[in-house]
């Protein structure tokens, strides 16, 4: 750990589980501020700034997914864990889909957890130490550092699992980007739900760069995906 503290927001009702999490996460070097449902969470966030949230889904007042949205409509980017009694497929694709790194169906070590955690850090503390890359994809601008995608003038904010997944396929534009390798380097496991999760992502993308009809991304049957523009240039 550096000596700054990673600061964790942890959001569980359960108030012995919730205790114990938060211990635990103590004594491995964080700095843990637990609430006991998603309407304390909220206000939390609101009022702090943390590194990395911890979310149960199943909470009174607010559900850990109407948190999680809650949260992405302040900060696209703090990464966030789902902890789930659940374990639906389309639960777990519905916290994806709002913007989840990772999550953790119950019951659940700790060491587990603190694994995901640690490689959910390295991979944002990876990402912000890069050089600026600026892309031209098209007649679109995409800024890799900052995560910012600009088209006709407007910028939209990208998360950063859609930023590290668009500068992946612009790195290999009109290349095929194997599955397998994106799934390693932004994911770590090649999983089935990381697998589900990075699909879902690849639909965000190609919403995202619609407007310009000669960009496109497509399934390469096998193999993974492909950028294809006219133009692409690194800056």
């Amino acid at each position: 750990m550096t000596d700054e503290k990673v600061k964790i927001l942890l959001c569980e009702d359960d108030e012995n589980l919730g205790m114990l999490l938060r211990e635990y996460l103590i004594t491995k070097g964080y700095d843990a501020d637990l609430q006991p449902d998603g309407e304390a969470g909220y206000k939390a966030f609101s009022r702090n700034k943390y590194d990395l949230c911890v979310f149960d889904v199943m909470m009174p007042k607010k559900d850990g997914f109407a948190l999680a949205a809650d949260v992405r409509s302040m900060n696209s980017e703090v990464p966030i864990v789902f902890l789930t009694a659940k374990s639906m497929k389309e639960d777990i694709l519905q916290g994806f889909k709002l913007g989840a790194d990772d999550y953790l169906s119950k019951p659940f070590s700790m060491e587990e957890l603190l694994y995901r955690i640690e490689s959910i850090l390295r991979r944002v503390k990876g990402k912000k130490a890069k050089d600026v890359i600026i892309y031209n994809i098209g007649d679109f601008i995409f800024d890799a550092q900052k995560q910012m995608l600009t088209y006709n003038g407007e910028t939209k904010k990208l998360t950063t699992k859609e930023s590290e997944l668009l500068n992946l396929l612009a790195a290999n534009a009109n290349s095929i980007l194997e599955r397998n390798f994106a799934l390693k380097t932004i994911w770590v496991d090649d999983n089935y739900f990381n697998a589900r999760s990075m699909d879902v992502y690849i639909t965000k993308l190609r919403k995202l760069l619609k407007d310009d009809q000669n960009v496109a991304i497509i399934n390469i049957h096998g193999k993974g995906y492909k950028l294809i523009t006219p133009q692409v240039k690194e800056d």
